[in-house]
């Protein structure tokens, strides 16, 4: 498995892996315009030329950042490559001295397995909502928010 930042190649087999989850109701949709926007901030898994997996890392502020877009191709999933992703991201955010890192997520459970814990969603600096306005489910999320702190604040 190979990760690395990712190209303009890759938004669509990115955009094909998030449709495919959202369509099942397990993640929120990203048009491609978003991908393409931010494509400097996602880093892929690779198997033999094909990206198996996805997610980026967007700063909120100077103090917090969020896991956004993670997903994996269904015949890689149980393989450790979202948890190889989260690690990551979690390392690029300590070199960026980012103290924490955030995620809202369906996926609770794979998120407490990579050392998120729970937290209420008012307790997000109100920041981390400028986006929700645009979401088709805005005002009624449904999803969870977690936090994590990078490993220079975990001591």
């Amino acid at each position: 498995m190979k990760y690395r930042k990712a190209k303009i190649t890759d938004v669509e087999p990115i955009h094909s892996l998030i449709t495919d989850y959202a369509e099942k109701g397990l993640m929120l949709a990203r048009p491609r315009a978003m991908l393409y926007e931010s494509l400097r901030e996602f880093t892929v898994a690779e198997d033999q030329g094909r990206v198996v997996g996805a997610g980026s890392l967007h700063i909120i502020w100077e103090d917090l950042a969020e896991i956004r877009a993670l997903a994996v191709a269904p015949g890689y999933a149980k393989m450790g490559i979202g948890r190889s992703l989260v690690d990551m991201f979690i390392e690029e955010a300590h070199e960026l001295a980012i103290p924490c890192v955030f995620a809202l997520t369906y996926q609770q459970g794979f998120f407490e397995k990579c050392g998120f814990k729970v937290v209420a969603k008012e307790s997000l600096p109100q920041k981390v909502w400028k986006e929700c306005v645009n979401c088709p489910k805005f005002p009624n999320c449904e999803e969870i928010a977690m936090i994590a702190a990078t490993a220079s604040h975990r001591r």
